[in-house]
């Protein structure tokens, strides 16, 4: 027997089936999940793949990505232990490990989470001094790793790391900054020149000391010094002979006197 379309008994029908079947089923990608409500009533957590539901609103879902997120915190000014006053952003990265009860416990879990991200920034770079702000990121790091994961643990989302990125210094404490370390680099320098003048000075008075306790060495030293200038120096030089030189040969002459 056909169907007749134009029957609003049958039409009606069709609309019915076509609203049905939008309400029973949905599709699902690999990474998300259906948190299903029956009734208003926390049903279960379905999916990937085709979920089917009870038609008529009677079951309805909320769609929860499972992905991670990598999340930029919006800059903070932050006053360290110092008062020194310095703008601070950082990166919250995270995953949604329970979606039940991140949709259950918390209104929207993205402003949530980072809400918390900017506060607990705060809380704890000002704590900290503007050395410590610079040196050992990777501690502070840690300790707002541990200090974010404690309070979204309950809302069913993982912390994966919240790290600083960038730390912006006024502009005078730059160029504070930069004398000191010039000023460093300065010192360093001259306690290098000045231990190499010390070294060198050591060095002489032990080869002096060497030198000293035999005279034929001077003599030797004094020879080997005038074969080195004549050899570098074209010029015609003149050098004082020491009497200590010519004293075997003057005992030579007066011998054969």
């Amino acid at each position: 027997m056909p169907i007749d379309f134009t029957n609003p008994v049958v039409g009606i029908a069709m609309v019915a089936i076509i609203i049905a079947m939008m309400t029973i089923v949905r599709i699902l990608k690999e990474y998300e999940r259906a948190v299903v409500f029956r009734l208003g009533r926390l049903s279960n957590v379905r999916g990937p793949g085709v979920v089917w539901l009870i038609p008529f609103w009677i079951e309805r879902m909320q769609r929860v990505s499972l992905r991670t997120i990598v999340q930029d915190v919006t800059p903070q000014d932050i006053i360290t232990k110092d008062n020194v006053s310095v703008n601070v952003n950082a990166v919250l990265t995270f995953r949604i490990q329970d979606a039940a009860r991140a949709m259950i416990e918390v209104e929207d879990f993205g402003f949530a989470i980072t809400q918390l991200a900017q506060t607990t920034l705060r809380s704890v770079l000002g704590r900290a001094e503007l050395d410590e702000l610079l040196a050992e990121r990777d501690k502070l790091n840690l300790d707002l790793e541990d200090i974010i994961r404690k309070n979204s643990d309950a809302w069913g989302i993982h912390v994966i790391a919240m790290e600083i990125k960038h730390v912006d210094l006024p502009s005078e404490m730059q160029r504070a900054m930069a004398k000191q370390a010039e000023a460093e680099r300065e010192r360093r320098a001259k306690l290098t020149h000045a231990t190499g003048e010390l070294e060198s000075a050591t060095n002489l008075t032990e080869a002096a000391t060497i030198l000293s306790k035999n005279p034929i060495s001077i003599q030797l030293r004094f020879l080997q010094a005038l074969i080195e200038v004549s050899a570098e120096k074209n010029s015609t030089l003149i050098f004082p002979i020491p009497i200590d030189l010519l004293s075997p040969f003057l005992k030579r002459d007066e011998l054969d006197a």
